[in-house]
């Protein structure tokens, strides 16, 4: 592994550049919203396509992986909707700390996983995505859907938006891409490998962008809930589970990395969109982004010790 803080640091460096950036509004506002948009559905499909279609994913225990992440996921899941009677929230609040507290950040987990261990973290990064977005935006979803968020026609749009999902579909399509011998033929490798050199470190000032300091005025028991949830305790289950599985030191750092991002930026859309509280789910994502500048490190390097 290389150094923590050397690895880390200037993904940290070029998510503060992307803060200072949104601060400023420069070049502006709209500029910003089409380019989350180029990253979204181009730039980061772009790179797991690249990745997965040409992957020797057999170097990766995707079944073990699978597991400890799933696994995880789902007793976070659980224990929030135990929790829920207890946290004395309203249903759209209850989302947000739901969304907060299981979704993750891609952009800083693949960029993560390659300054760390390079070709072979962002391959088994890449498996990680293809196992966990499918599965955290279906969940994601049905907690609108179980909280009462969301009418008839919001649920059919939801459906339709999760089906269409780009990085689902790339994952899907690289996965088929790998499995067939197909792989990218031609020029098509080099240019799926250009996109997605892209898509990391405009995704990560993009993550800056989309912060809102301001939100950071917000702290009640449901921030500090899901704080704790997806800061702490869900590296603690994948920790465990871990060990328990006998992960291999590349793939337990890939999966702690994975449990201990902070939340999506795009979870504050799906908020808006589905009938959940969007200013809350700012607040959670401006804090979480910056304390995993401190929690994240400290596991990775509690695991590298």
């Amino acid at each position: 592994m290389n150094s923590i803080a050397g690895a880390l640091g200037p993904l940290f460096l070029l998510i503060l550049l992307g803060a200072a950036i949104g601060y400023r509004r420069w070049p502006s506002s709209e500029f910003w919203l089409q380019m989350e948009k180029l990253i979204y559905f181009l730039l980061f499909p772009a790179m797991l396509v690249a990745t997965l279609a040409t992957a020797d994913v057999s170097q990766v225990p995707v079944a073990r992986l699978a597991g400890v992440l799933l696994v995880a996921i789902a007793l976070l899941t659980l224990l929030l909707w135990w929790l829920r009677a207890w946290l004395s929230l309203q249903a759209p609040a209850f989302t947000s700390i739901f969304q907060g507290a299981i979704r993750f950040n891609t952009y800083v987990g693949v960029a993560g996983a390659g300054a760390l261990h390079g070709s072979a973290g962002v391959t088994t990064a890449a498996v990680a995505v293809a196992v966990m977005v499918p599965v955290v935006n279906i969940l994601c979803v049905a907690s609108f859907i179980k909280a009462g968020t969301l009418g008839q026609a919001s649920l059919r749009h939801s459906a339709l938006t999760l089906l269409k999902n780009p990085l689902i579909l790339a994952c899907l399509a690289g996965i088929f891409l790998n499995l067939t011998g197909i792989g990218l033929p031609g020029w098509s490798e080099s240019a799926a490998e250009l996109l997605g050199r892209a898509a990391l470190p405009l995704g990560l000032v993009a993550v800056g962008v989309a912060l809102r300091p301001a939100a950071l005025l917000r702290l009640d028991r449901g921030t500090v809930t899901t704080n704790v949830a997806k800061l702490a305790l869900m590296p603690v289950i994948v920790l465990a589970l871990a060990w328990l599985c006998g992960l291999d030191p590349l793939s337990r750092d890939v999966a702690l990395l994975f449990a201990a991002l902070p939340t999506a930026t795009s979870a504050y859309i799906l908020a808006r969109q589905l009938g959940g509280d969007a200013e809350l789910m700012a607040a959670i994502i401006t804090g979480q982004t910056l304390l995993a500048m401190l929690t994240l490190p400290f596991w990775l390097k509690l695991v590298a010790g």
